[in-house]
Order: C-alpha cells, then structure tokens, then sequence
C-alpha cells in the first residue's frame, strides 16, 4: 500500500482515473470523473487531518443497491433480481497496528471499537458500532487475525431510499476487513453473508440477504433463496448504460416510521397462508395447491392474504423472465415485466400506502404522475418494501428532462435521484 501523501498526489495526478470512471462515471461525463476523483482526495486527506497515518493506505467502495425485481419475495425464500449503484460508501483507511477500529464517518460521531470483546451488546442495537462488531466477529470466526485499523467515510447513498445503506456500510467494512486481515480471500458472497450476519445477530435486525448480495457482488445479479443458507447467486451480464433509459429513483419525501405493522403484516399473512399447507414459506407451496385451495384460504386468513400471496407466485416467476429478457438483450420485454410487477405490488401485495394512514398516499400520487409523464413508454414501480420512501423507473432518455421536472416540482427539488447500475460491487478502489 501506498503512504497517504502518496495515494493523494497519485489519485490528484489521475492514476486512479480508469477505476473511479468504472465507478462513478458511467454516464461518459468528464464531469462525473472529476467530481469522483475530488471526493476521493477529500476523502484520503480527511484521514490525513483525523488520524495522521504513518504506514499505507488504501480506498474502499460499498455501493447502495436497488431492487429491480422481486418485491417482497425473498422472505419467501424466492427469488430477487437486484443490482449495484453508482451511489456508495467511499472511505479511505490504513492499519494502525492496534486492537482498535476507529472510524470516523462524515456528519457522525466518532466510533471506536476494541477488537479484545467482540460479545454481542444491547445498548449498540440499532447503531453503526453493532454492524462494526459484527463484522469483526464473523471474519475472527472464520479463522483470521484481526488488527486495528482506522478509517473516514464519506457516503452517497441516500437515508430511506431503499437502496440500503446499512447494506452499503457491512460492505465496506467487510472490504476493509479482508484487504487488511484476510489476504483479499474473502470472495464476495462470504462478505455479504458476513454483513447479513452482523445485521442479523449484532444490529438486531432479521433481515434476508438480497440488500447485502445487491451491495457486494456487483452488476445485475439473479438470486434464488430457495436455500438461504446456500442461496444461488448469478451475475446477469446486460450493460444497461445501452439500453437508452436512465434508471430513477423518486424520493417521494414520506417516512418509513411507524410502518412497522405494515411490513410485519405481509410476512404474516403470507406466512398464514404457508402455513395452511404445513410449509413455513410459499415457496414450499406448489402454485397448483395454492389455486386449488383459494376458496378455503379466504375464509380462513382473508382476500388479503390470498392476494399477496398471488404477488408472491406472479413476482417470483417474473424475476427468472425478467433476468432471462436482460441475458438475451430484450430491453422491451423487461419493462413490460416491471410495468407488471409494479401492478401487482400496487393491486396485489398492496404496499404503496398504509391503512393505518390513509391521508398519506405519496406513492400512489407518484406512480400516477409518473405513468402520466410517460405516457405508456419505459416502466415505473414502487421500490423496496413500500407503504412510504421511493419509486423507481426506467426513463427512455428522451423523456428523462420532463420526467425530473415534473417529480420535482411535485416532491420538491433533488428528489428525483437519477443512477446507474455499477458493473463492480464493494472493492478496493485505490492503494
């Protein structure tokens, strides 16, 4: 690894220009490049001021990740297809030849944790220290040394957007952990199960593992959950910068707090409905048994209940026909398919606003804009896991100025967010 001084001269001189451009400058603009290149200095001299390393250091990438198919299908053990952004966690780091990690992330409170207690504790649930923790843990328990090391972190990925920033963040770490503890042997679905870990036991959060997936591995990637132990995972090679649409996503400036029940309810019902034939998730049900068997799951759980887990059936055997249109380069076909997964979620799964809100309905407005501005072309849906936050959309380029002004002046300036899926996952940028 280089010094500091001298990783910021060679990335100020351009060195590094070939890999922030294959990260942050997917749309061909000297622009883009120069603002990567600005904020990787920023970022490595932010180290220099905070921490004055004396040995090498080098820059690290955890990307956000969108959901462009598979709406709340994975806790169903079925399938999801995700993909990488070009919004991330950018952080520089270096040894320090401690027991300590040290991080210091822009616009938060310092964080240090010591690498000689690695317990599980009550009072970091719910914070950046538990994910830390928890990824330190995992790689010790898989049979690596660890060391101290500190690092600042600049992030992109925007709170509540659904492109997950706690996934983006267990990336990053997870990175910084296997370039400086593990001899880079770490390949990325061990970081992902890593991360998924940390969140899972440390953080206290239940989540699946499609966010850390999505983040680590990079590109388009097809997952199937039918083992979430073991999941499979395929890249789907499609280079979406060809396709002639800009991928957005519309902050619709509605919170995700007290929608708790909300989400709760979908696993329960479609749990309930599992349930009904023995089997703990959908996916163990045959489609066949499920529509033999409408008449009695209505009355025993509800039409909500038997809806969502129609969404369920019809988005997971989008998801295959939505990875196959982007293998065969059949850029029409996959928007036809999200077009359709985004009606089943809105008819459906039913999670584009809450009942317990009614007044609240920022993404059914958004949709509706939305379809209206492009009138039958490209394709729009609700992103993530809904009731509130973001939509997402493939705008055909011609129609992307009007597209933005028009989410813009209805949700205010800056909301609609416009990215690019990254061919790369969480890395090591620069040393």
């Amino acid at each position: 690894m280089q010094p500091c001084k001298t990783l910021l001269d060679a990335l100020r001189a351009g060195a590094h220009d070939q890999s922030l451009a294959a990260l942050y400058a997917l749309d061909g603009a000297q622009s883009s490049l120069d603002r990567a290149r600005d904020r990787a200095c920023r970022v490595v001299q932010t180290l220099m001021d905070t921490f004055a390393p004396s040995g090498g250091a080098a820059l690290f990438s955890g990307p956000g990740r969108t959901e462009i198919g598979g709406n709340h299908t994975d806790h169903q053990h079925g399938r999801v297809l995700c993909g990488s952004v070009d919004m991330d966690m950018l952080a520089c780091a270096a040894p320090n030849g401690s027991d300590l990690i040290r991080i210091q992330s822009e616009g938060y409170p310092a964080l240090e944790i010591g690498l000689e207690d690695l317990s599980v504790r009550e009072e970091e649930k719910n914070t950046s220290a538990a994910l830390v923790r928890g990824v330190a843990a995992k790689v010790k328990e898989l049979g690596y040394t660890l060391s101290g090391f500190d690092a600042c972190v600049t992030s992109t990925v925007l709170s509540g957007s659904g492109l997950s920033s706690s996934a983006a963040y267990e990336t990053l770490v997870g990175n910084i952990f296997n370039h400086f503890c593990c001899e880079d042997k770490l390949d990325p679905i061990a970081i992902a199960k890593i991360g998924q870990y940390a969140e899972n036991v440390y953080f206290g959060k239940p989540c699946g593992l499609m966010d850390q997936m999505g983040s680590s591995v990079g590109g388009a990637v097809f997952i199937d959950f039918n083992d979430p132990a073991n999941p499979i995972v395929e890249r789907v090679d499609y280079d979406f910068s060809q396709s002639g649409h800009a991928l957005c996503i519309v902050d619709t400036a509605s919170s995700h707090g007290d929608l708790t029940d909300d989400y709760a309810d979908i696993t329960k019902e479609m749990g309930a409905v599992a349930a009904h034939f023995g089997k703990k998730v959908l996916r163990e049900v045959p489609l066949a048994d499920f529509q033999a068997a409408i008449p009695a799951l209505r009355t025993a759980y509800g039409d909500r209940a038997v809806l969502r887990s129609m969404h369920f059936y019809g988005d997971d055997r989008r998801v295959v026909q939505e990875a196959d249109a982007l293998k065969h380069g059949n850029f029409e076909a996959f928007l036809n398919l999200v077009n359709s997964s985004g009606r089943s979620s809105s008819l459906l799964l039913q999670n584009t606003w809450s009942i317990h809100d009614p007044r609240q309905q920022a993404i059914p407005l958004a949709l509706t804009a939305g379809e209206y501005i492009l009138d039958g072309m490209g394709a729009i849906r609700v992103h993530g896991g809904g009731f509130a936050g973001t939509i997402q959309a493939f705008v055909p380029e011609e129609y992307l100025a009007m597209f933005k002004n028009g989410m813009e002046k209805l949700f205010g300036p800056g909301k609609c967010h416009i990215l690019h899926i990254r061919p790369q996952g969480g890395c090591v940028v620069a040393e």
